[in-house]
């Protein structure tokens, strides 16, 4: 495997079995992600862009394929910290501080108080959260909470970020802020991240590669590498180049959605 592939997924396929008979949630997935990409997943519900997800996170269990994570099965890779998982909600506990929440991996990885300390507060201040340790999930808006989620996700300094829908249940105003301080964060760390939405807007302004995907079972239809400089303002999505982007993430959409066994 070349060494700056980080993710890489061979023929992957992936079949529940059920009282009303096999569910094909993925099948002939092939797809690489080098190391500092930000490639996000996008498709209509049931497409399997969550289950690759949790597939790459040893949370779902393939069966047929392979993949790898950091070149180890995605198993070895969570027992060697390679991810960090950031889900829909929050799930931050409401009676620990957004601190003891974010400290709570450490915790568990044996980590040294003062270890702890040292990586809480650089966390907190990655995720413009700094001040915020003591305060509960409850004294928080939405969008902090989730930005202490990341955070927690960052604590253990994995090399890989795995987003599954973060700021689907925010408003638009702070879903773009979050869009922003997530790119802002991704270019400080150099972490590389797998992204899943349903957005559009979204999925373009994010990523250096769109993951466009079809249901009935989930495959990849499109793989869109971005031609966005780095730095994105909002405003880039006014421009032509971020319209055609969408636009072709749109058309891949529709035509996936109208693919057939």
């Amino acid at each position: 495997m070349n060494a700056s592939v980080v993710i890489q997924a061979n023929n992957l396929g992936l079949t529940f079995q059920t009282s009303d008979g096999p569910v094909h949630a993925l099948k002939d997935v092939t797809l690489n992600i080098e190391k500092g990409e930000f490639v996000s997943f996008i498709g209509p519900s049931g497409c399997g862009k969550t289950t690759f997800l949790r597939c790459m996170a040893a949370l779902e269990v393939p069966t047929s394929g392979t993949l790898t994570v950091n070149g180890m099965t995605p198993e070895a890779a969570r027992q060697a910290r390679a991810y960090g998982y950031v889900f829909q909600a929050a799930g931050l506990y409401p009676w620990r501080t957004i601190g003891r929440n974010i400290r709570l991996p450490l915790e568990i990885m044996g980590f040294s108080k003062c270890e702890q300390a040292e990586r809480l507060e650089r966390v907190l201040d990655l995720v413009d959260l700094k001040g915020f340790g003591a305060k509960y999930p409850w004294q928080l808006s939405g969008g902090m909470q989730q930005r202490a989620s990341i955070a927690r996700a960052l604590a253990f300094d994995a090399e890989i970020l795995l987003m599954d829908e973060p700021f689907g249940a925010l408003d638009e105003i702070v879903r773009d802020h979050l869009n922003e301080e997530l790119l802002k964060l991704w270019a400080r760390t150099q972490k590389t991240i797998a992204f899943v939405t349903h957005s559009i807007p979204e999925a373009v302004f994010l990523s250096t590669k769109i993951v466009v995907m079809s249901p009935r079972p989930g495959r990849i239809h499109d793989v869109i590498d971005s031609t966005l400089p780095r730095e994105r303002p909002l405003d880039i999505r006014d421009s032509a180049e971020f319209i055609a982007i969408a636009h072709r993430v749109r058309d891949g959409l529709r035509a996936g959605h109208g693919y057939e066994e």
